[in-house]
């Protein structure tokens, strides 16, 4: 096979909930090391534009600490490709619209929020998580 014919392989979309950024904080890990480790494969992290404006709304009105935390995690999400959504997702909660993106482009996602995780796992979007206070896990991946 030559060179050309082969398949370029796009990297893996990883979505980021804005509690995925509060990681290296929250459990001192290094999310981009441990992603690269467990899912061992090219990868691109995508913020959601209405995450984006959570934390930015944190940063701005949060209590101190979070607008500490909130502000690290922005520095963090720069290093994420944004994703701007339309209005009509975009105005929905936050965690609606990492579903409705997971579900439409079947891609994985990472967050620590229960109930997202629930119902990403309803529809076999695979989710990464922190698992025993020290590392990453993933749900759902074949």
């Amino acid at each position: 096979m030559s060179p050309e014919s082969k398949p370029i392989k796009k990297p893996l979309k990883v979505i980021l909930d804005s509690n995925a950024l509060f990681v290296p904080l929250q459990f001192k890990i290094d999310i981009f090391e441990e992603l690269e480790k467990l899912l061992n494969m090219r990868f691109e992290l995508i913020l959601l534009s209405p995450i984006r404006r959570e934390l930015e709304n944190l940063a701005e009105n949060g209590s101190p600490k979070m607008q500490k935390n909130a502000s690290y995690a922005l520095k963090m999400a720069e290093k994420c490709k944004l994703v701007e959504l339309d209005e009509k997702i975009a105005g929905s909660s936050p965690d609606d619209a990492i579903f409705q993106v997971a579900r439409e482009w079947k891609s994985i996602v990472f967050t620590n929020d229960r109930e997202l995780r629930k119902r990403l796992r309803n529809i076999n979007v695979p989710v990464i998580y922190v698992r025993q206070k020290s590392r990453l896990g993933i749900d759902g991946r074949t």
